[in-house]
């Protein structure tokens, strides 16, 4: 009996010990080929990162700094910097770098150039990338869409600081002055309660990071309980201007200030003014602003400059014919940034306040006259320009009733029917 399990112990004990022996090697052979497969997808994978992985680093264009010397600051020899700018020239003027845009430098993980990106604007950038033992240069659309967003505030302070306190950008504080600046000086005109609301067409680019604004399609601006209202429509000429919901321009043919920034009035127009350096009483025709020299001065309407220098008294003076038969004089400024006979357009800068000539301190010195006669420019009335023609009265109303029934209701209160309709004639912007 004990003969017969040796039998049959041995033989099934050599079974076992060898199946367990071919599934080691069966194991070891199979791990061998996983570390190999990882080995080798490693080893691609590798390969992928050094071949497709770019790493970016930003920059921001300087003022006055030749690009290819840029590229050298930021690690570039100057053969290869050479290269990217004869690559990029017949596709953008590279003369044309704006200092505080940004530039993107891509490499490899091993350093190796991949690709330099140069925002040009909002919508396009340069892209510059190798090719065989050159490189290519396109310039590429960014990616984005726009939609039509209320936004409202209410202003405590400053214009500036009630749209960044509704959560938007400084810009868009700007373009809302520049529709009202015919009716109303952002820096003395404002009062505490005072409301905004507009419709602006916001632009969202693809990454989620960057916002621009399009155009504003409709604005009102409450100052102390009057209501300023304007809607977008195309002019006469078809380029898009603004008017009340009654049909008149915004635009007038003058703005109504001469200084882009605040600056009180430290004298007066007067037939009969004391001088403060000649010790006598003569008359003053014009406005002084008290404004810190190198302040920029705008022309208040489009015109052609018939005077630019230095005249006595005056000090560096720039005077300006207008079509409809004004002249304005801009004087004691520090700088003159227009030339005589040249051609200017309304909110163009055309000179920085200064002290130059007769003048106590620094201030602009501005006149108005009217064929000859000297006026009370803070008593002028504003002669507006042309309103909505009759043919097209039909498509204006309709662009007006659908931005209107767009704008948000003012700052604290619930929408109704009432807040969006246009309002009756003599409640509208002047």
């Amino acid at each position: 009996m004990a003969n017969l399990r040796k039998l049959i112990f041995w033989p099934s004990f050599a079974v076992v010990a060898a199946a367990c022996v071919g599934a080691s090697f069966y194991l070891r052979s199979k791990a061998e080929q996983q570390i190999v497969a990882e080995v080798s997808t490693a080893r691609g994978e590798a390969q992928r990162i050094q071949r497709e992985v770019v790493l970016f680093t930003k920059s921001i264009i300087p003022s006055g700094r030749p690009f290819a010397v840029f590229l050298n600051g930021l690690g570039i020899d100057s053969p290869t910097a050479a290269r990217l700018v004869a690559s990029a020239q017949p596709v953008f003027d590279l003369r044309h770098l704006r200092a505080g845009n940004e530039l993107s430098l891509g490499r490899s993980v091993l350093g190796e150039l991949r690709e330099v990106r140069y925002n040009i604007d909002t919508d396009r950038v340069l892209s510059i990338s190798p090719s065989g033992d050159e490189f290519h240069s396109t310039i590429e659309t960014i990616p984005s869409h726009a939609d039509e967003v209320g936004v409202s505030g209410k202003v405590e302070g400053s214009l500036f600081q009630a749209v960044t306190d509704a959560g938007e950008k400084p810009e868009l504080a700007m373009r809302l002055a520049e529709i009202f600046g015919w009716d109303l000086d952002f820096y003395t005109d404002p009062r505490p309660g005072d409301t905004f609301r507009l419709v602006v067409e916001k632009k969202t680019f693809a990454n989620g990071d960057t916002i621009a604004y399009g155009r504003i399609l409709a604005a009102e601006y409450d100052n102390a309980g009057h209501a300023y209202r304007a809607i977008l429509f195309p002019g006469p000429s078809g380029v898009p201007a603004y008017y009340t919901p009654d049909g008149k321009s915004m635009k007038k043919a003058f703005l109504h200030s001469p200084l882009k920034f605040a600056a009180p009035i430290t004298s007066h127009f007067s037939l009969h003014r004391f001088h403060p350096i000649l010790k006598e009483y003569r008359a003053h025709l014009g406005i002084d602003y008290g404004a810190p020299t190198g302040t920029p001065v705008q022309t208040i309407g489009d015109g052609k400059v018939i005077f630019a220098g230095m005249k006595g008294e005056d000090g560096n003076l720039v005077k300006i014919q207008h079509t409809n038969g004004y002249t304005t004089y801009y004087m004691h400024l520090s700088r003159i940034l227009v030339r005589t006979g040249e051609r200017v357009e309304q909110g163009q800068s055309i000179g920085l306040v200064g002290m130059t000539g007769l003048a106590t301190g620094p201030h602009l010195d501005f006149r108005i006259q009217l064929r000859g006669e000297f006026l009370n420019f803070e008593r002028l009335p504003l002669p507006p320009s042309d309103p909505v023609a009759k043919n097209v009265w039909n498509e204006f109303a309709a662009v007006r009733d659908h931005a209107l029934a767009e704008m948000p209701p003012p700052p604290g209160e619930h929408p109704t029917l009432a807040d969006n309709q246009p309002p009756a004639a003599n409640s509208t912007a002047r």
